[in-house]
């Protein structure tokens, strides 16, 4: 009998997950929408990732292992090798609520004239704990049009999207390295409507290993770089090796291990204001890597009231958005 065609393709890129990967794992095979397969790229993992994800049994698991490519090359992969009509995106240290892909399969299938839809997520640190409820600023497909060129108002691991449209739109942007997904959401927009849901459909989890760096540590090349291909629609060879050079310079151990603490005080700030735990994760910051101004600046936040942060924050914004 002929294996039926999957009504989604789960596709979960993976590199040296073995500390959360299970979880992963099994908060996909747990979904109450069943018709799936769980396609999962194993992008040279050297540590027990694979051996995990051999260690179970369930059929709807298709693994694919492959030297080393980067995020870029094992998405593109997933795209090449996935057979359902629509792709969740989820990454392998990420948790899903039980109804992620039935809400967002409903949706799809009662508005065929959409082609991605993304959602609300929940935060939490490397250990499980909660950070911040994240929602996107912008839903329909109008205010994430405005939205799209000053910010990413879509979170990765929470977007499903239509296959042939992805594929019709070349897949993921090589060269664009560590925003490969916002330069890649600005081109469905010609392809058909957009939206973000309310509800909030996984645990987006943040950790040294694979924490998207703050833009300001990236610093204004990366920034100019970064918007200048947004705003064009694609990235140019010049560009794409102008980051590479830049980021030989950040995504080393120490400089990762920071900004991730760096970004955990903000949030116990920004979104969730607790002040002693920002202080906390900020010292653990300038410990590593003290030659940052950023988290001096942050920890003397922490000990203004609540009311004086949030309007500070709000300026922010606004000069970000500016």
């Amino acid at each position: 009998m002929e294996n039926k065609t999957p009504a989604i393709t789960v596709l979960m890129p993976a590199y040296n997950a073995a500390e959360y990967i299970k979880e992963a794992i099994d908060s996909v095979l747990n979904q109450t929408f069943t018709d799936f397969e769980l396609l999962i790229i194993n992008d040279g993992s050297t540590d027990d990732t694979e051996n995990i994800i051999k260690g179970y049994a369930d059929k709807r698991i298709k693994l694919h292992t492959q030297p080393n490519a980067g995020v870029i090359g094992a998405l593109n992969k997933g795209l090449e090798l996935s057979t359902a009509d629509l792709i969740a995106r989820f990454d392998a240290d990420d948790i899903c609520y039980p109804n992620r892909l039935k809400v967002q399969f409903d949706f799809m299938q009662s508005h065929p004239d959409y082609v991605l839809v993304g959602s609300a997520t929940d935060y939490i640190d490397k250990d499980g704990e909660y950070l911040f409820e994240w929602q996107p600023g912008a839903y329909s497909h109008e205010e994430l049009q405005k939205a799209i060129l000053t910010t990413c108002p879509f979170d990765h691991p929470a977007i499903m999207y239509r296959r042939d449209v992805a594929i019709k739109l070349g897949g993921y942007p090589k060269g664009a390295i560590h925003f490969e997904d916002h330069l890649f959401w600005t081109r469905f927009f010609d392809a058909g409507k957009v939206c973000n849901l309310k509800d909030k459909l996984i645990k987006h989890r943040f950790n040294p290993a694979s924490v998207t760096i703050d833009e300001k540590w990236r610093g204004p090349d990366f920034k100019k770089i970064k918007y200048d291909s947004i705003n064009r629609g694609y990235i140019t060879d010049e560009d794409a090796k102008r980051l590479k050079e830049i980021l030989l310079t950040q995504d080393f151990g120490k400089y990762k291990e920071a900004a991730y603490y760096s970004m955990i005080g903000k949030k116990f700030l920004w979104n969730s204001y607790q002040p002693a735990k920002a202080r906390k994760n900020l010292l653990q910051a300038i410990r590593i890597l003290p030659g940052k101004p950023e988290p001096y600046l942050l920890y003397i936040l922490s000990f203004f009231p609540e009311k004086a942060i949030t309007a500070i924050y709000n300026l922010q914004k606004k000069q970000d958005r500016n």
